[in-house]
């Protein structure tokens, strides 16, 4: 039911801030059940002998299809229900995750990391998508950011599958986690629900502002909309383009300086394995999850007085790190340069917490999943050639602190992109928004 169009405010649910609570869990295991595999590589090679670069592999076959599909998958959030894709996704990936753990050959678990790509690929644009959809004023970033969080936690405890593979077997984590995401998605498939306001014309509003809004068939219908129309609609956009090149280019730094950060503490202040891992994760972390809630509540607060708060925080943040990299690759001592980078550890994921509310203020709203999934795309494709780039730069014997001024100034530039984007002048999200309710029948 709609409310009075002079209503200033949107009714938001507290059933808007569960859907974020579920999807927080959702994330985590998502990237737990990707992640763990690169703990437990002593025990899969000792049950299943493979070379170094079949091991590699194994993780490379799962982005390459991940990437590949991510359009494909963030269009179909948009032409079906979203909480169904979801649902899909997670019992999907979770039952390819179970089968893992029956695993006997090499073959076998490459089968098992490609299905597990095509699966999870249709996560995180869908996700993404139906949390703005509930969030659609004041509480979108911090929404997003929160989200955003509980990927990271769910990274950070991949941890957990070296230790199992130590406790008990390589297989038992595998089937450990396989099961909960199966129990998981039965629970959200009686409880995840897509959002009302997805079906009322204000949704299109956005879309009428730009002249592409879809033909109505009906009260709480849309028009089915083509995968070629989306792309098509979304790379005619200049500024989804300044996104899309921020946003990959930023991956490329973050690929560089996640990857190769434990081998130049290890290197630059002579540490042993151990203390270069704690110094590169640990207090590395903190910082990240603390940087993403920061940036969505920040981005939140201060888009009351300036509408384009959620870009400007993103650019501010990268420019806060630039500086931060250069410090911490020039210095020579190690208090320096763990605080320097957790500034930029601390700064970096503002952006994290913010690419979905820019993609909003940015592009046909009846594409926004379709759109993350070519930023998914197109992250995958840049994050793999950055870390190629980088390995070939040490063959080269080119250093870790030459690497890391480069990608300091790779940050500045990414910063440059975001400021020149413009968002459309669209209606602003309070205006005669619907209250928000799940729709149960979808």
């Amino acid at each position: 039911m709609l409310n009075n169009a002079t209503d200033p405010k949107p009714q938001l649910s507290s059933y808007a801030w569960l859907v974020v609570a579920m999807l927080c869990i959702v994330g985590g295991l998502n990237y737990l059940d990707r992640m763990m595999i690169t703990t437990m590589r002593s025990s899969i090679v000792a049950a299943i002998p493979m070379t170094e670069a079949q091991f590699g592999l194994l993780t490379s076959i799962f982005l390459w299809i991940y990437g590949l599909l991510s359009p494909a998958a963030g269009y179909l959030a948009d032409r079906f229900n979203r909480s169904k894709v979801i649902i899909g996704s997670l019992f999907v990936w979770s039952v390819v995750t179970w089968l893992t753990s029956r695993a006997t050959t090499f073959e076998e678990l490459l089968i098992a990391r490609a299905l597990m790509g095509i699966s999870e690929a249709c996560y995180i644009p869908a996700a993404l998508a139906l949390i703005v959809d509930y969030h659609r004023g004041p509480t979108r970033s911090k929404a997003v950011g929160i989200h955003m969080a509980g990927i990271y936690i769910g990274q950070s405890l991949g941890f957990i599958g070296g230790w199992l593979a130590e406790s008990r077997t390589w297989n038992f984590a595998f089937a450990v986690f396989g099961v909960v995401g199966v129990v998981y998605a039965i629970i959200l498939a009686f409880s995840l629900r897509d959002s009302s306001v997805r079906d009322t014309p204000v949704r299109d509003a956005p879309a009428r502002a730009t002249g592409d809004a879809p033909a109505r068939t009906g009260a709480g219908t849309r028009e089915a909309i083509g995968f070629g129309d989306a792309i098509k609609n979304l790379i005619r956009q200049p500024a989804y383009l300044l996104a899309l090149a921020a946003w990959g280019l930023l991956g490329v730094v973050s690929w560089m300086i996640n990857g190769w950060l434990p081998t130049y503490y290890k290197e630059h202040f002579n540490l042993s394995q151990t203390q270069a891992g704690i110094y590169a994760t640990t207090y590395f972390f903190i910082p990240m999850l603390v940087g993403v809630l920061s940036g969505g509540a920040l981005a939140d607060f201060w888009d009351k007085t300036n509408k384009r708060a959620r870009i400007l925080l993103p650019a501010l943040g990268l420019i806060v790190a630039t500086p931060a990299i250069f410090v911490a690759s020039n210095t020579d001592m190690l208090w320096l340069a763990v605080a320097a980078f957790m500034i930029y550890a601390f700064a970096r994921p503002f952006l994290d917490a913010n690419m979905m509310p820019i993609l909003c203020m940015v592009a046909d709203q009846r594409y926004l999943a379709t759109g993350y999934g070519i930023l998914n795309l197109f992250s995958c494709i840049v994050g793999g050639v950055g870390i190629y780039v980088g390995g070939a730069l040490r063959d080269a014997h080119v250093n870790l602190s030459a690497m890391f001024q480069v990608a300091a100034l790779t940050m500045l530039f990414c910063a440059w992109l975001l400021f020149k984007i413009k968002p459309k002048n669209l209606p602003e999200p309070s205006q005669g928004l619907p209250s928000v309710k799940a729709d149960g029948n979808r």
